[in-house]
């Protein structure tokens, strides 16, 4: 090797790092360019361009904390807004499928006032297109300083056309939810109703938001029904339909000044049906706050008459104070309690057994029944069929019975057929549901709720044996009794009519009843209870001006079981079930032999 091919390697060697270091290649050109314009001495012009970008910088920086401290009005519009746009409330479906309550897409109009230039002429076009605005009204909220205020919630596509042409700047649409109810006044009671934030009132709709099955507040990602799981109810559509329709008849019929029905199964504790009339339809529920559309069958709460001689019945047997072939003498028509009396409706004078006293719906027979058991054991019995406290069910609507404040002897007498004590009538459905179901009081349910889950929570009140004879007692009563007239052909029904004098002003007003009758369908093995109620009923040519229960609801019930019982998946029999209460035709019972 040359000695200057040496050289040339060694000074290689010593540069090659330094040009390895260096910046090649066209990536890199402009970090020459700067090297080469401070090579040049060209500072100022550095300068200007550090000073632009901080410039900007600062812009930047200064923005976000404007955003950070000081309230976007856009901040505001999005706050008030969120709740409407996010609100979704589940369908409400019945135990068939069928749609009771759902949501639709709707659209209202807001406006931010201080967009608004001309608050006047914005006012006069407004109202021109929205002719039931108040103008004063809405001038008022257009001359706030506020960032948001509803025009009006809720319009039509049309409206929402017409006020978009009007083009005023600070005038905008928000999307919204609204709450529907196909079927009209159909279940009014039961599912309640949404007001216009699509927030719960009362009924279902009310149960749906204190259990957190609704998306309101922007509390999840749901923005419509079809989001959120759907609510199923116990309630069939199509049995609730036609007991409203046979009670609307019989408002008209009976002039009655309200009405109520109620279906349920005494297996599952479900309801099936219940209809208060008067009612209201859930979509426009401006009636909702009349004091007479209340929902008489959990929040009336009344003497149920002779009804509650059911329970009296039940009592005496499993307690033991009675058998079925007991007799009680009903002689002179009449017991005296100090200065008060006792009397038959329609005493037969003689000693009756006890079914005799229930198809003949004995008041002395049902007090000695009562005093048998004593004043304690009767509180006691009627405490554990749940007549005593509160009813609570999925409806927010509930009250408390009446229940004497002192409770003696006479109370006790006068409870046994019906009057003293005030409940509310799911209460004594529930109540009458145990006497024939085998003995389970279940709280009633209004939410599709299966046979297993039923037994699980049902609660032992009375001996099988005694249901049997309840179920016997109450079939008596259908072919041969008061509940004649709700006997539809093929359908073994059982039942009890109640007639109850109104206490007005204190005092019980003898042309003023309250009129109850309860069925049970088929009697030897009881699958539905049918209740029918009307208040002050009248009296009419074919009931030869009577007004008690038999010629007002229990006409009606025998309807209502005519026409429910093949939708509910009971075919007629036309021959009798054979032997369908053993035990009492084995100790002979009156009615038996």
């Amino acid at each position: 090797m040359s000695e200057n091919s040496t050289a040339d390697s060694a000074q290689q060697s010593q540069a090659g790092p330094q040009a390895e270091a260096a910046p090649r290649g066209p990536r890199f050109g402009w970090l020459r360019a700067v090297f080469r314009m401070s090579g040049e001495k060209s500072e100022p012009r550095v300068g200007l361009v550090i000073l632009g970008f901080s410039a900007l910088f600062i812009a930047i920086t200064g923005r976000l904390v404007m955003l950070a401290v000081a309230p976007n009005e856009q901040v505001g519009l999005r706050r008030a807004t969120s709740t409407a746009i996010s609100a979704a409330r589940p369908d409400i479906v019945d135990r068939e499928g069928s749609v009771l309550a759902t949501d639709i897409r709707t659209v209202s109009v807001f406006a931010e006032p201080r967009k608004i230039l001309d608050k006047d002429e914005a006012t006069e076009l407004l109202t021109a297109v929205l002719p039931d605005l108040d103008a004063k009204d809405l001038r008022d909220k257009l001359a706030t300083k506020k960032g948001f205020v509803w025009v009006k919630r809720e319009i039509t596509p049309r409206q929402q056309a017409e006020v978009h042409r009007l083009g005023i700047p600070g005038v905008g649409f928000v999307p919204e939810n609204k709450r529907v109810y196909p079927n009209g006044p159909a279940a009014a009671h039961v599912l309640g109703y949404a007001n216009i934030d699509n927030v719960g009132i009362a009924g279902i709709e009310k149960y749906i938001d204190s259990q957190g099955l609704q998306d309101l507040n922007g509390a999840g990602l749901a923005t419509q029904a079809s989001d959120l799981k759907p609510v199923q109810l116990s309630v069939d559509l199509r049995v609730q339909h036609l007991l409203r329709d046979e009670l609307v008849k019989g408002l008209e019929k009976y002039r009655a000044i309200a009405a109520a029905g109620a279906i349920m199964d005494v297996n599952t504790g479900e309801m099936i049906a219940l209809v208060s009339l008067p009612d209201y339809d859930p979509s426009t529920p401006t009636d909702a706050q009349e004091k007479d559309r209340i929902n008489r069958i959990n929040v009336g709460v009344y003497e149920m008459g002779s009804t509650f001689k059911a329970l009296t019945v039940a009592m005496a047997l499993d307690t033991g104070k009675a058998n079925i072939n007991s007799s009680y003498s009903t002689a002179g028509g009449m017991m005296r309690f100090g200065s008060q009396v006792i009397r038959e409706y329609k005493g037969t004078g003689r000693t009756l057994t006890v079914p005799e006293v229930f198809v003949h719906s004995s008041n002395m027979g049902s007090v000695k029944m009562a005093l048998s058991v004593g004043v304690e054991g009767h509180k006691s019995f009627l405490a554990k069929m749940a007549q005593l406290d509160r009813m609570r069910t999925e409806l927010p609507e509930s009250a408390a019975p009446i229940v004497p404040g002192r409770w003696g002897e006479l109370n006790s007498a006068t409870i046994a057929f019906g009057h003293g004590l005030a409940v509310a009538p799911i209460q004594a459905l529930a109540a009458v549901g145990a006497l024939v179901n085998g003995g389970n009081l279940i709280t009633p349910t209004f939410i599709k709720r299966s046979p297993e889950e039923a037994r699980k929570l049902g609660v032992r009140v009375i001996k099988p044996e005694t249901s049997e004879a309840m179920r016997f007692i109450m079939r008596l009563n259908g072919e041969r009794g008061s509940a004649r007239k709700a006997d539809v052909a093929g359908y073994f029904v059982g039942g009890k009519t109640g007639t109850a004098e109104k206490v007005i002003n204190g005092r019980y007003a003898k042309n003023k009843n309250f009129t109850t009758f309860m069925a049970i369908v088929p009697a030897d093995k009881p699958r539905y209870l049918f209740l029918s109620i009307y208040d002050e009923p009248k009296g009419y040519a074919e009931s030869g001006g009577y007004s008690t229960a038999a010629w007002n609801a229990g006409i009606t019930t025998g309807k209502v079981i005519e026409r429910a019982a093949p939708i509910l998946g009971l075919p007629p029999r036309f021959e009798p079930p054979v032997a369908p209460f053993p035990l009492m035709a084995r100790l002979g019972a009156w009615g038996t032999r």
